[in-house]
């Protein structure tokens, strides 16, 4: 059966995209108050009035940020409905690639529109946006992932130590985001790349799979 291509994007959704993207970077930049619309309209390579015509102001293109950060996210790391495991190796199966495509996304795909940069400043400033990740994205994911923990480890899915471990294992992805300038300056790398990302990923799902060992309950 063959695939219906993708339809080419109107100027109109090309605008609205490049918003997005600009508006993204320089609110992890600067943070939303200190970030102007005329700003975001040079970034976007547009005029300011677009902001108000597709998102109606610069809060609705924040939230629009925040709905276009849920589904790039959920792209990279899978259904909420992931399929049924039978065993601990399918479960830590599915756990690996949901970290290694994780982290090629983080390193590698992001582009200039930081998706870490700005949600961390969201959390800092408590923004709308950030909730629409969480509500939309990080909560079923991170409980969709629980249930494979449970499988992998025998760990109830929403006991207090699956979810803190499963917190665990995703941030030390995002630490190579976060500290990625102090990581590059230490192992002497000038940039991060396929091979360097490999490396990393590596060193992640190694540490996946010791911390299920440890955490598995026996019979």
């Amino acid at each position: 059966m063959t695939s219906t291509p993708e339809m080419p994007e109107s100027p109109s959704d090309q605008t609205r995209r490049a918003l997005i993207d600009a508006a993204i970077a320089l609110f992890g930049q600067e943070g939303f108050r200190g970030t102007s619309t005329r700003a975001i309209a040079q970034k976007a390579g547009t005029n300011v009035a677009s902001i108000a015509y597709h998102f109606g102001g610069k809060e609705g293109l924040r939230v629009a940020c925040g709905t276009a950060i849920a589904e790039r996210l959920a792209r990279v790391v899978g259904k909420t409905d992931l399929p049924e495991v039978e065993t601990p190796e399918q479960a830590l199966h599915l756990l690996e690639g949901v970290i290694a495509a994780f982290a090629h996304y983080l390193l590698l795909e992001q582009g200039e529109a930081d998706i870490v940069a700005f949600i961390m400043r969201e959390m800092a400033e408590d923004g709308p946006a950030i909730r629409e990740v969480y509500a939309t994205t990080m909560e079923p994911r991170h409980r969709a992932f629980c249930r494979l923990w449970e499988v992998a480890t025998g760990w109830p899915a929403e006991s207090d130590r699956t979810r803190l471990t499963v917190f665990a294992v995703i941030g030390q992805a995002l630490y190579f985001r976060i500290g990625q300038t102090v990581v590059q300056q230490r192992m002497g790398w000038e940039r991060l790349d396929e091979e360097t990302v490999r490396q990393i990923t590596e060193v992640l799902i190694a540490n996946l799979r010791a911390i299920v060992a440890a955490n598995r309950r026996q019979p």
